[in-house]
């Protein structure tokens, strides 16, 4: 899948769960959401995106693409 499709995909979730009081509580949401819906693949692929530099993504969906277990 095209990296900036991925980006903009784990943004929007991202936005969704900035409106959590806790970061913490946001950051694993964000984390869980790609855990349980995203493809192994993509996730694998949003990972390598970020080690490289991660161009566009938010801080909240960089921390929830840190957080990943199996990327």
């Amino acid at each position: 899948m095209d990296a900036q499709r991925l980006v903009a995909m784990a943004n929007d979730i991202a936005r969704y769960f900035a409106s959590e009081p806790d970061r913490d509580a946001g950051i694993a949401g964000v984390a869980n959401h790609l855990e349980k819906f995203w493809d192994p693949r993509m996730r694998r692929q949003l990972r390598a995106y970020l080690e490289a530099g991660g161009e566009g993504l938010g801080d909240l969906a960089r921390a929830g693409v840190e957080r990943l277990k199996d990327a």
